[in-house]
């Protein structure tokens, strides 16, 4: 499946485009329906046909994989509108939905499919079974137009749908944090209702090891379990961990292959090992064993380079190739620093005998080892764009550019086929918005109308050079990512922005005609119980602060990161709803006042849940952690939970581990007399490698560090000076409180936490300013 030709002709794009440029078939169009991925050419005309429990779904040939799309679109029609079609048994019947595989169907592009709606009945046909579901996924949409339950008209169309690319990705981590089987099934299930076709399942790094080797049964007794810092403590776990059984694993390539899903597994080498070496030490340089890493980051820890270790691995491949039947596999081979094998004089030795000048060639024979096994067993190595350091990597190998795109470009440059995977664009562990509210995660945002606007084949790539792109992937790391309520809110909806990168024709792309078809998806995601992020249609309420504080009148803008549908508002604590004030223009309120605003889209269904703002003195006056920005000097933001592996999706504290400085913005500071500080204790469990010097030590006048807080700049005058409680023995969350010096007009605070570094960090939750005696 994925070693087709992804490029359709240049006649059959030409005709796609004629189609899509016309006034019925315009993306964005009132008359266009809600189909996400658009399809490649899409007419539509006269009539409908009105589709209820009564009309049969009748597979048009005998194949089993045909009677399986058949069930599946049953099933999926009654969990999204309550639909129950049944399966019809005469191919040849009127007033149906027939679905069948024909050799001379009109669509001859591999995954692809033809959809007819008359008001005799709709037909869909597909060369292979790939097409044929994709079909029936695409006439599932056409089922589900709005959020009501039953009997449906479906306009009359023609489709010709075929993917942009044959790699159209997206990567789950269960190493970091642990998803159950049903967990994963219900991404896939989201996956394959989005025609992506790639799951690359990340199931081994530095903390944890989770798929069960037979031969070596310690990489799941020992190297799947980890102990948190502080374990059993604060709702910590006293261990952490999980690992799939060789049967669970075989169910769940069983699922994903039934909803043409291939699973690309990934084991990483020679970095990202502690967890195996913590299980067999002698598979790592040192031959000591470390815990099983409780630190997200870069860790030291690498595998051997003798012949053991190879065999080792050797045997592990062999037990992973047959529980997956991909071409691919995937080794990793990113972020493997070299300080364990520089350190080792047997690893020198070794470099030495095989004629090896430096550790990044010495990763490249490593790596060239390993494609040459999987090479002998018909499968095919991928791996992150590291792979490239020294000169053994195989000419069919293929690359995952993910340090941006020149991994990419100088893969293809090369002839490597190669997958566009690049950080920050398609790392879904960075937030989706930066409002109070957001989930832990990376900052910057990489927003939805970010991710639609990916640009999957580098500029500077000719059209030969660019036919090695096979496709677009999307990664799910986990280290903030707990539970799957995390993961949802990270993927859903990114994954339909995603969904029409990879398989929609780029001439296609329209930002507000995606927009147009999205709330029909969202609603597909509420029958479903998929929690998606609306993080695109979050209402923003903005103030002038200190015009409001300086006057007691405020005027709010409110404004939403995707600019569609209507923002509604309430100024007595209600509830907005459709039939609110609708917001046109920045109005102005007296205080005190509470502003509640939601948006909604043309049909009057909700983008977002409604969001809050008190506008008063004290409100003002006071800021969350996460409101407050880096102090200069360093970017590096994170939203954090309060421990690594809780289960709740708030609160969350922002973070620079590398600087724990923040700023308080401008603020009118007359009548200001105190400061109190609603502050958190979080574990430092960072491997920052050789970034660690760039962590910024303060000195510190109390034993366990002070919050100080300077006037204007981080080395203005200091204010205030708040001694730090016990880390051992004090709560982890607690307040300080301190008398500030009178100051008129208008100033920032810097404040700055002098705690030694090899202690917690500390964190704001929320620091308010006071006012009065």
């Amino acid at each position: 499946m994925l070693h087709r030709t992804f490029r359709s002709s240049c006649a059959s794009l030409l005709l796609a485009l004629v189609l899509l440029a016309s006034p019925a078939a315009r993306a964005g169009d009132t008359a266009t329906p809600s189909l996400i991925p658009l399809p490649a050419q899409l007419a539509l005309q006269h009539g409908s046909f009105a589709v209820d429990a009564g009309t049969p779904v009748v597979p048009g040939d005998r194949s089993a994989a045909t009677r399986q799309t058949a069930d599946y679109l049953i099933d999926l029609v009654a969990r999204t509108r309550g639909l129950r079609l049944s399966l019809g048994a005469d191919g040849k019947a009127s007033h149906a939905i027939v679905l069948e595989r024909d050799p001379q169907a009109p669509v001859s592009q591999a995954e692809g499919y033809a959809l007819d709606v008359t008001p005799q009945g709709i037909r869909v046909s597909a060369r292979d079974d790939a097409g044929l579901f994709h079909g029936a996924v695409t006439l599932a949409q056409l089922l589900t137009p709005d959020a009501k339950q039953g009997a449906v008209d479906v306009p009359a169309l023609s489709i010709r749908d075929w993917p942009r690319f044959a790699w159209r990705g997206l990567m789950l981590d269960s190493a970091r944090h642990f998803q159950s089987v049903a967990e994963v099934e219900k991404l896939i299930d989201q996956m394959a209702q989005h025609k992506l076709d790639v799951l690359h399942w990340h199931l081994t790094d530095d903390q944890g090891w989770r798929i069960e080797i037979k031969r070596y049964p310690e990489l799941t007794r020992i190297g799947a379990w980890r102990t948190p810092p502080d374990a059993g403590k604060d709702g910590e776990p006293k261990r952490y961990g999980g690992y799939y059984t060789q049967q669970q694993i075989r169910d769940v390539v069983a699922y994903a292959a039934a909803r043409h899903v291939t699973i690309v597994p990934e084991l990483d080498m020679p970095g990202h090992a502690q967890a195996a070496v913590a299980s067999y030490p002698r598979l790592g340089v040192t031959g000591t064993r470390p815990t099983v890493s409780t630190d997200w980051g870069v860790n030291p820890w690498l595998y051997n380079v003798d012949d053991d270790t190879f065999t080792f691995i050797d045997h592990v491949l062999d037990e992973v190739m047959a529980l997956f039947p991909s071409t691919y596999i995937h080794v990793g081979g990113d972020e493997a620093i070299k300080d364990q094998w520089q350190a080792s004089p047997t690893v020198q030795a070794k470099m030495r005998s095989l004629g090896i000048t430096d550790e990044n060639a010495l990763q490249g024979w490593f790596i060239g080892r390993i494609g040459q096994y999987l090479e002998k067993h018909g499968r095919k190595l991928i791996g992150w764009d590291e792979i490239l350091e020294g000169d053994n990597l195989s000419a069919d190998a293929t690359v995952m550019s993910w340090r941006g795109t020149d991994g990419a470009i100088k893969a293809a440059l090369l002839g490597h086929d190669v997958v566009m995977s690049p950080s920050p664009d398609l790392y879904l562990d960075h937030v989706q918005g930066d409002l109070a509210d957001e989930y832990a995660g990376r900052l910057g945002v990489e927003s939805l109308k970010d991710v639609y606007g990916f640009q999957a084949v580098p500029g500077v790539l000719n059209a030969a050079q660019a036919k090695h792109v096979l496709g677009v992937q999307a990664n799910v790391w986990t280290e903030h990512m707990p539970t799957m309520a995390h993961v949802l809110h990270a993927v859903f909806p990114r994954l339909d922005a995603l969904s029409e990168v990879t398989w929609s024709p780029a001439a296609s792309n329209d930002w507000h005609g995606f927009l147009a078809r999205l709330p029909a998806q969202l609603e597909r995601y509420r029958a479903q119980h998929v929690d998606y992020a609306d993080s695109a249609f979050a209402v923003e309420i903005r103030t002038d602060r200190n015009l409001a504080l300086a006057t007691g009148k405020a005027t709010v803008t409110l404004s939403d990161q995707a600019g569609f549908g209507d923002i509604r508002y309430t100024l007595d604590g209600s509830a907005p709803t459709p039939a609110s004030p609708r917001y046109d223009a920045p109005f102005e309120v007296k205080l005190p006042t509470t502003v509640r605003a939601a948006s909604f889209a043309a049909d009057g269904s909700a983008l977002a849940a409604p969001r809050e703002r008190v506008l008063d003195r004290a409100a003002l006056l006071s800021l969350a952690g996460t409101e407050l920005g880096n102090c200069p000097g360093s970017d590096f933001r994170l939203r954090l939970q309060p421990t690594p592996d809780a289960a709740s999706t708030q609160p969350v504290y922002a973070v620079n581990v590398f600087d724990t400085c923040q700023s308080f913005p401008p603020t009118l500071m007359d009548g200001v007399t105190a400061i109190h500080v609603d502050a958190v204790r979080l574990p430092r469990n960072f491997a920052l490698a050789h970034e660690q010097k760039l962590v910024v030590s303060r000195p510190h006048a109390t034993p366990f560090g002070e919050l100080v807080a300077h006037a204007d700049r981080c080395d203005g005058p200091v204010l205030a000076t708040m001694p730090l409680p016990d880390p051992a023995h004090g709560p982890r969350e607690f307040e300080l409180d301190a008398k500030l010096p009178a100051q008129r007009g208008v100033h920032s605070l810097c404040l700055v936490y002098t705690a030694p570094i090899d202690g917690p960090l500390h964190a704001l939750d929320r620091v308010s300013l006071k006012t009065g005696p």
